[in-house]
């Protein structure tokens, strides 16, 4: 009890002192030693470091968690070192209303199995949510965290220590300079060389740690070029599921007139980029006879072999194979290229293709007009 007291009544009188050092050399009435110019270089890059991949850190999570609760909740499980029960994506769980909502309209519906198909894409896509965040979280964030609380707070604890020994050997030289008997200023130097050298080991230790900043910042690039190559992984996996969804929805493109007046068409396209012909108008067209098309008791345009008025002649590259649904239609091939044109009272969700002496509608989707 007695050592305890004495121990906590030193410390305190160390505290104090070192206080009154400090605040001196604030009010400038005190001298500060002076790290050197390496040693204050490297502490300045560390404080950046830190500073950064904090920033880096925190947002990387609101990128991959942006609901903040969620984000809490983690935290609190990490703290606890139990594991993060698993979330449906926002993907996933579209999917699977898609895919409830087509049991009750009927999957043999257009709208049901329309349905089917969007939602098991929606479900991929969720899936592949699911891989790239649990990815980055290993790759990317954990790193980050593991120098925020590891290495970081040894660096920090050091440094303390390090400003400690500086105020001690502050604290000693005045003691040196205010001595006037020979006795007392021979203790005040003893003290000062205990002082020096305690100091000159923790700047020694503090600096090892700073320099193996470099160090973070290699393991820092190689989790940054996997975070990039998830993304990146990512992003290709959902264009690639968007292709094969928007090619398995062309395959009927007649789905949604399927209830229409056979004597009519009135459709308004959805915009298509670097789709639109010169002399062609973007507005709905609507038409019951049109010379040079014949009309199917189906309700589908036939091109005829008879000279048509045609507007708009341009070179198409073929972006997706095609497979013509009946003999009005051109079969296509990927990277092909054909001409195209237009006739008056076609839908302009179509064109007329040609590729040699073949002919017949293709769908715009499938092609990127060229100049």
């Amino acid at each position: 009890m007695d050592f305890n007291l004495k121990k906590l009544t030193s410390d305190a009188g160390v505290f104090f002192t070192r206080a009154v050092q400090f605040t001196e050399e604030k009010l400038g009435s005190a001298e500060k030693t002076e790290l050197d110019a390496h040693l204050e270089n490297l502490i300045a890059r560390a404080d950046c470091t830190k500073n950064w991949t904090e920033k880096i850190f925190r947002q990387t999570e609101v990128l991959l968690q942006p609901n903040p609760s969620a984000r809490i909740e983690e935290f609190f499980y990490e703290k606890l070192d139990k594991k993060i029960p698993s979330r449906t994506t926002n993907g996933e769980l579209l999917g699977q209303y898609m895919l409830d909502a087509a049991k009750d309209f009927g999957p043999g519906t257009p709208y049901g199995s329309t349905l089917i198909t969007v939602g098991e894409y929606q479900s991929r896509l969720g899936g592949a949510e699911r891989e790239f965040l649990q990815t980055s979280a290993i790759n990317f964030l954990t790193p980050l965290r593991n120098f925020l609380e590891g290495d970081w707070r040894t660096i920090s604890k050091e440094r303390r220590l390090l400003e400690n020994r500086r105020l001690d050997l502050d604290i000693c030289k005045a003691r040196v300079k205010k001595a006037k008997q020979a006795e007392a200023k021979a203790a005040a130097e003893q003290e000062l060389r205990v002082a020096q050298t305690e100091f000159d080991r923790q700047a020694e230790v503090t600096r090892l740690l700073l320099e193996g900043i470099s160090s973070t910042h290699v393991n820092h690039l190689r989790c940054l070029h996997e975070f990039v190559e998830a993304q990146a992984t990512y992003y290709a996996q959902c264009h690639q599921y968007m292709q094969e969804l928007q090619k398995e929805l062309s395959r009927y493109p007649n789905s949604f007139a399927s209830n229409a007046k056979p004597s009519t068409s009135a459709t308004c396209p959805s915009p298509v980029s670097s789709a639109t012909l010169p002399g062609v108008s973007p507005p709905c067209l609507a038409s019951s006879s049109t010379p040079g098309i014949a009309q199917e008791p189906s309700g589908q345009l036939k091109i005829q072999d008879v000279q048509q008025p045609s507007t708009g002649h341009r070179k198409a590259k073929v972006l997706y194979d095609y497979d013509a649904h009946d003999t009005s239609e051109l079969s296509l091939l990927a990277d092909e290229l054909i001409t195209v044109y237009t006739v008056p009272g076609m839908d302009p969700d179509w064109l007329v293709g040609e590729r040699g002496n073949q002919k017949g509608k293709v769908p715009v989707t499938y092609l990127e007009l060229l100049s």
